[in-house]
Parts: C-alpha cells; structure tokens; sequence
C-alpha cells in the first residue's frame, strides 16, 4: 500500500488549549451553587414537616432609626416652644367686650329705622293681608305667610284682589 506524501491531517491544538481549564472551573462552581441552594431548601423543607406546617407571617421587627436620640430632642424643643406660645396666649387679655358690640348693634338698629321709608314690622303685616279668590274655587289663595282661610274672613266675592 502506498503512503500519502502531503499531510492533510490539519493543524493540532496545543495540549493547554485542547483541555479548557476555565470552562471546568466556571461549571465546577455553577454545580456548587445548584448544591448549596438545594441543601438550604432540603433543611428549609425538612424543618416545615417536622413543625405543623403553619406559615409564620408576623413580622415582628424592632424599627431601628440611627437619629432616634436627634429626632427626641427636636420633638422636646418644639414641645417646650409651644408651651411658652401657649403660655404667652393665656397671659394676654381678650380685646373683644361684648358690652361695646351690644351697644354698637343698638346704634345701628336706630339708624336704620331713621332712614328706614316704612316703620319695621310693617311689610310683615302686609304680607299676611293679601289675599287672592279666583273664579270657581271656594277658598282664598294667601301669601305663603298667611294661615287664613275663607271661612275666617268672611268674603264672598269673586275676583277680588285686595292689597292694604
């Protein structure tokens, strides 16, 4: 049999290159990871059967603030400002005198029944008189003020329209 003479077998990959170290390193530690996770869940599993199998959902935290001791002093000194304000407005006498109001209302009423064309009480007089009888009813029709009825009054004619 005869042999080639060219070589077309290729070109070889170095030993280092032909095994990928990196590759086996990075799946190595992804494994780990996948095994690690699943004893947590293994234990977490486990600890759920062996107990009644109620699920806690309290969270019964403490709340922890750095400035707790910052934000106490702000609140005592606003407190304290708003004692002294208070104390300021409690010490202060009114100016409201309700004897000066009564008296300035007094006066006023005086002046409006001077320049007033009609005497008070007069155009709630003329209110209740009105009185208005259409044709065919048997009872007046008076201003919504009035509770007098026909009947009281005494008229009797129809069409009547008296003002007074």
């Amino acid at each position: 049999m005869a042999r080639p003479m060219v070589d077309t077998k290729g070109f070889q990959k170095p030993a280092h290159l032909q095994l990928n170290m990196k590759k086996l390193q990075l799946q190595e530690e992804r494994l780990a990871t996948i095994e690690r996770d699943n004893l947590i869940l293994s234990t977490k599993l486990s600890d759920i059967m062996r107990s009644k199998g109620q699920v806690d959902h309290r969270n019964n935290y403490p709340e922890r603030s750095l400035n707790v001791e910052k934000r106490h002093l702000e609140l005592l000194l606003v407190t304290r400002e708003n004692q002294a304000i208070l104390e300021r407005i409690e010490a202060q006498e009114s100016d409201y005198r309700r004897q000066h109001w009564e008296e300035d209302w007094a006066r006023t009423e005086r002046l409006r029944d001077d320049i007033a064309r009609y005497p008070r009480g007069v155009t709630n007089q003329q209110k209740n008189k009105r009185r208005v009888k259409f044709h065919g009813s048997e009872k007046d029709i008076f201003s919504k003020a009035s509770g007098h009825s026909e009947e009281s009054t005494g008229t009797s004619s129809l069409h009547e329209h008296t003002e007074q």
